[in-house]
């Protein structure tokens, strides 16, 4: 995963109602809905033996590596509806919030210069470039392609204010990122 899919996955696990199981065997459990054990052992990197295991309870205490992994799988896999919901609403009515550390450059009339510097921005995207970055992120949008509507929805919205200043900007490149983290 690019860094905005990244950051559009802990948006979505902000929408959680309720929190993920807490012991490993609930949450093995839990994944045994969607995967078979070979399935969740290739996952997490361990074997379908040991994922039998966690299930069980015989086994409670994995490497940390390991439960990083499950936590990452389980959340995922988490309220797979009241995600859905919040991506609509934001798709609809209430947009995004884009918060972000990154270099951004500008290409604008001649005398003006195009040299990208860092900023760092928190700038609310209207609904419109919400449905634009999720339908992207459906249809397998590369990172690249992804940053490239969130730069056109900083060049309309924060460095043009929506058509009343810098008129001259045709294009805000987004290069690079330091943080990026989206709330909706």
């Amino acid at each position: 995963m690019g860094e905005i899919e990244d950051a559009i996955e802990r948006a979505g696990q902000e929408a959680f109602t309720r929190e993920p199981a807490k012991t490993v065997q609930a949450r093995v459990n839990f994944l045994l809905k969607y995967l078979t054990p070979k399935e969740i052992g290739q996952e997490i990197g361990v074997t379908a033996d040991s994922v039998n295991r966690y299930r069980r309870g015989s086994r409670k205490n994995p490497p940390e590596d390991v439960a990083v992994k499950i936590d990452t799988a389980v959340r995922s896999r988490w309220q797979p509806q009241v995600r859905r919901r919040r991506r609509k609403q934001a798709a609809a009515r209430t947009g995004i919030t884009v918060e972000t550390r990154a270099r951004f450059g500008c290409t604008a009339s001649i005398g003006s210069t195009d040299d990208g510097r860092f900023r760092r921005l928190t700038v609310n995207l209207p609904p419109a470039y919400a449905q634009r970055l999720f339908d992207a992120r459906n249809t397998g949008a590369s990172d690249q392609q992804m940053r490239e509507i969130i730069a056109e929805g900083f060049k309309e919205i924060y460095f043009q204010d929506g058509g009343a200043r810098a008129m001259g900007i045709s294009e805000v490149a987004i290069t690079g990122i330091d943080y990026l983290d989206l709330g909706f």
